[in-house]
């Protein structure tokens, strides 16, 4: 956006004429436009992958923790029957598996927290730096 303000002569060395200003203008947005898409494009794309892993890994929790409880059934079972020693064990094995879905629901919600609010942060105010060069440029512009 700089070469906008910077460039203030026409190839025949006088003021450019209207047409190349709204020629450089319209090249100029285009070009701005396609960047920030694709800022936003990969913005986005970051922001998901995130999301997913955060998902996948709350989803992994659950899963442990329904064996958990599943081990913590069979305990009781065993605890109730007191023939065997086994108890101990299934008690040890559902303490376990509630230990690592709790490590794995912590850092799936991480993950999740990294990537919202979904919005492209970074291009909004890419954007926003974007319109006060150029209106700055035009007042500069309408000045002289």
């Amino acid at each position: 956006m700089a070469d906008v303000a910077n460039q203030q002569t026409s190839r025949t060395g006088s003021e450019p004429s209207t047409a190349e200003l709204v020629q450089r203008a319209t090249e100029q947005v285009s070009r701005l436009v396609r960047d920030e898409l694709a800022l936003a494009r990969a913005e986005l794309t970051r922001k998901g992958k995130h999301a997913g892993i955060g998902i996948g890994l709350f989803g992994g929790g659950g899963a442990l923790a329904f064996y958990g409880l599943g081990a913590l059934v069979v305990t009781a079972v065993l605890l109730l029957d007191l023939v065997m020693p086994a108890w101990l064990a299934a008690l040890i094995v559902a303490v376990v598996l509630f230990l690592v879905a709790g490590v794995l629901a912590l850092v799936g919600k991480k993950q999740v927290s990294q990537a919202v609010p979904p919005v492209p942060a970074s291009t909004v105010q890419s954007v926003r730096a974007d319109v006060d060069v150029v209106t700055a440029a035009v007042k500069d512009r309408g000045r002289a």
